[in-house]
Formats: C-alpha cells, structure tokens, sequence
C-alpha cells in the first residue's frame, strides 16, 4: 500500500498564535493544513500569562517602546525590524479584538487595564485577567475551525521536511512539504505543499526546569537545521525569573506582571535583594533577575527565593491575578498573607531559524513566524511581553508577503518518496529513550544553563555528541515513535545552543560566561550563525 499524500496549498506546523493567525491569514489565497502534535489547544500560547506589549496610552510612544525593546536587547536587536515590528502592534491589536479577543478593562488608556513589566517605561502590556494566551488561543481556535479552508490534524508530528535538493529534482533547492506522524495510528504520511510555514513554538523541555508545556521540544528548529536552513543565536536562552518552587507545581510561571503590581524579591526573612543588582530593582530586564536569583540561591545555598506582594488585598489579588493566586493557594500559598517561593526556569528562545519580518528563510518554499523564528526583534534578551506581539505582527506580515504568489506554485507537485523504515523493528527499550531524554535535559541545566564557562561548555559539547550518536542508532534501528522524535530534537537544538555559545566570547544579554563577564567592544555586535551545509536530512526517516 502506497503511503497516503495529502496536498495543500500551505501547510502550518504548530497550532499557537503565530500558527494560528498564519493559517487564518493564509486560507484567504488557498487550502491550508495545519499539523499539531497533540491537542489543538497545546501551545506556550496557551501558558501564557502576562499580556501583549503595544502603545496605546497617549502617554506612551512608539519611540519609548522601541527604546526599551533596544535596551533590552543589549546592543543586538535589529532596530529597523524592532520599529517595524512596535508600529505595527496597534493595527494587530484592533485585528485581534475584531476576532472576538476581550482584553482586561481599566478607567486609563482608552479603557484598556494597561500592566507594566520589567524593562517597560510605561504600562503598555494588554492583558486578559492574568491568562491572556488562553483567551487568545481560544478565540482564534474557534474561527480556525469555522474556516472550510483550514484542515487541522491533532495528534500529528512533523518527523522531517522535504527539499528537492533531497529528491534529487534538480534546479533551485526548496522545501516542497513534510513527512508526518500520525501518532495514534503510528501510521506516517506526507503533506504536500509549495510552501511550509513553522510555527512550532520554542524548546524550553531541552531544559531540566522549564515554564514551558511538555510539547516545546524546538522541532522547528531542529528540522529547519536538518534541511539546511541557517540557525541564529541559540546561545539567547531567557530564563523566567519566578516560576512556583514546588515539587508539584511542575515550575508553575507567575507573570513579571505581578512585579509590575509592586511584588518584591525577598530572602527567607523577608530582606530584598535587588537593589543591590541593578537600579531598575524587582523591574531589571529578565535577565538581570535571573542571574540575581541565580546568585542568591548559590551564594546561600538555598533552594529558592520568595516574591513578597503582602501589601495588597485578597480582593486586589483574586481580581487582577485570578489564575495565579488560585493556583498558588492550591499549592499551599496565600499571596495576601504568604512568601511565595520562586526559582528561574528555561522560558524563551530569543534564537531561532534566520528569517524576516515576513517570515522568510534561507530555504525557498520555508517560512517561520513566533518563537522559531529569529527575526531580530529580541537580540540578546527579550523585553517582556514583545513575543506574542511579534507574533501577531509576522504572521500578518508572511500572510500579506505570500499569499499573493500562491497560486504560482499550486500545480507544482514533485513526487514523495513512500517512508521507508529500512530494518527498522518495534522498539523494545523504551527505557533508553527515557534516560537519554533525561541526560540531555540535565546536562544542559548543569553546563549551558544561566551562568556558563568555557570547561563548562566543552563537557556539555563532548556529553551532547555522545548522546546524540546514542539517539541516532536507536532512530534507525527501531520504528518511529513521538518520544523518539522528540528526543532526537532537544539533542539537535542542545547541540545547537552550545556551538552559539562557544562562539560568543562575550557575555551580552542572557549569555553569561564566567571567561567572558563584560561584553566585546564591538561597533557593531554580531549575530552567531550555524550554517551547516545541511544539518542532515531523511534517510530511512531522516538522520539524527
């Protein structure tokens, strides 16, 4: 029996608010599939909790907000794009709630309950109580299902994409569509199409502790490297200052808006801290916290810091931070009466595949929009709040970009290949996956985590090619599972982080190297790229 292919006009890896928007946006020039790995709701958008950073108040400007993303971003934020991306937040704004999304009400700025979070000069950040990506997400899920242009598959995961330079079709090599899984089946199929648009999310579960949902394992990344594509300044790894430290809690994120509403760091005896780091206090740019954090927890020998917001009322509390304060008493803690015990966890990929404010790559036929793209809005760190609103704005960007040439490529249909499993056999050794899985994670917390060093890197480097030999044979040895592919991309995007962090002897933003503590006297700061002529590509189900 032949393998099944289905064709489409686009196809839209990840189901989050860049897939989302990009799908909708895209249905309007042709057929659209959209590929998620598990539930159709499963995404960091989903987690979400702080907002979306946007001038509205007359008392801000384009020009404060494009200031403090620069600032944020330590000298490596691509400015012409941050000014494109924060003048473009507004018309997003007005797009979303025409969609249906209600944001919090306040008596300022135009009615909006406008928070503030570290690194902002003003109260810019609109927000839904605190689960705005939940509000979005589920909004944008129900016209997405309304739309006949649109097939959504739950339950699939993208194994490799397909290039003709792979196909041996000759001339200009392109991404032409992508081998699937579809997990419940365990069957593998493939999804034809003139352009492939990743919108997979990022990949904090490379970490050991991370505030990310179970699904971020970077395969965006990881496939976009193995087809070739460049990859750019995996070294940025933001870590989210506060995360619940609970042995339950599975690093529970409580929103920097909670700072921005007055919280405090504080020691087990209720002493501040952070003055003592940077003049901005309890509202540093994330980066600056986490380390803080990071160095008060060593230099202690505790296991965690607490944030204090006892001066304001349950009522205060239960309305603006409904979600976390609901969360925090199940776990034993009253934030109106309590210290609330708070570590840092892997959050955000500033790094991601090279592309454009429209979403373009390296790879013709190969887009990424959201957190798998590094369009250079972020730079070194990333201000808070800024990730959903570039969302917004590329996928609306790639839309408008490509929709228009479409149909130049619609009859352009090169043949698939069936999948071929080779001597592949069901897998009886699952343990193996579990403990690879395992070791990756926690050789990267150990050697690549908030504070780095060169002997530190290179144990990480020589630990993770090991592995990824390891996760190689296994691969090909036995029948394509979810757990495996998931494996095989934390390793790949591991490998990735540290080959970008060995190359910046500097420390800027979010990398902090004890070899390196002050940033180069650059004229320029430079972006690190990986590229590899071809990370690898499938072979019997693709190449570790």
């Amino acid at each position: 029996m032949s393998m099944r292919i289905i064709d489409s006009d686009f196809v839209v890896i990840g189901s989050g608010i860049a897939g989302l928007l990009s799908a909708l946006h895209l249905a309007r020039y042709g057929r659209v599939v959209i590929i998620t790995k598990k539930e159709r709701a499963d995404s960091n958008t989903n987690f979400a909790q702080g907002g979306i950073a946007c001038v509205i108040d007359s008392d801000d400007s384009f020009e404060q907000h494009v200031q403090d993303t620069l600032e944020a971003g330590a000298g490596l934020c691509h400015e012409d794009v941050v000014r494109a991306i924060v003048g473009a937040g507004p018309a997003r704004i007005a797009e979303l709630e025409q969609l249906g999304v209600s944001f919090s009400e306040g008596k300022n700025a135009r009615g909006y309950d406008l928070g503030r979070e570290g690194g902002h000069s003003q109260r810019r950040v609109l927000h839904a109580g605190d689960i705005t990506g939940r509000e979005v997400e589920q909004v944008l899920l129900r016209r997405v299902l309304h739309e006949p242009a649109i097939t959504l598959f739950e339950h699939t995961m993208a194994i490799d994409l397909i290039t003709t330079g792979w196909l041996g079709s000759g001339g200009e090599n392109r991404c032409v569509g992508l081998y699937v899984l579809d997990r419940p089946a365990g069957e593998i199929f493939a999804v034809r199409a003139p352009y492939t648009v990743l919108a997979s999310g990022g990949g904090g579960k490379v970490y050991l502790y991370t505030s990310n949902p179970d699904i971020a394992t970077a395969d965006g990344v990881a496939m976009a490297w193995r087809a070739g594509a460049p990859i750019v300044n995996m070294e940025f790894i933001q870590f989210h200052p506060t995360c619940l430290y609970h042995p339950l809690a599975k690093s529970f994120l409580i929103s920097e808006a909670v700072r921005g509403e007055g919280a405090r760091l504080v020691d087990a005896d209720g002493r501040p801290f952070m003055e003592r780091y940077d003049a901005r206090a309890d509202l540093a740019p994330r980066d600056i916290v986490a380390r803080a954090i990071d160095r008060e927890m060593k230099t202690r020998g505790v296991p965690c810091v607490y944030l204090d917001i006892r001066q304001h009322s349950e009522t205060f509390l239960r309305r603006r931070f409904p979600n976390i304060y609901d969360t925090c008493r199940r776990y034993g803690f009253d934030m109106a009466t309590d210290l609330v015990p708070v570590v840092p966890a892997a959050h955000y990929f500033c790094g991601g595949v090279a592309a454009g404010t429209d979403g373009v790559t390296a790879l013709p036929g190969l887009l990424a929009v959201g957190e798998t793209a590094c369009t250079g809005l972020h730079g070194a760190n990333r201000l808070a709040s800024n990730s959903l609103l570039e969302a917004l704005v590329c996928a609306h960007m790639m839309a408008e970009n490509l929709g228009p040439h479409a149909a130049a490529r619609r009859d352009d249909r090169p043949r698939i290949p069936d999948w071929e499993p080779g001597d592949a056999v069901p897998s009886d050794e699952a343990v193996v996956v579990e403990h690879n899985w395992n070791e990756v994670r926690t050789c990267m917390w150990d050697y690549v985590g908030i504070v780095r060093s060169n002997r530190r890197l290179e144990r990480a480097a020589r630990r993770i090619r090991n592995l990824r030999r390891e996760i190689r044979e296994y691969y090909l040895s036995y029948l394509v599972t979810a757990d495996v592919l998931e494996l095989r991309n934390i390793a790949a995007v591991g490998e990735l982080i540290i080959r970008c962090a060995q190359q910046r002897h500097e420390s800027r933003g979010l990398h902090y190297t004890l070899d390196y503590p002050k940033a180069a006297e650059h004229a320029r700061p430079m972006d690190v790229v990986i590229t590899d002529p071809v990370g690898s590509m499938p072979e019997n189900g693709g190449l570790a």
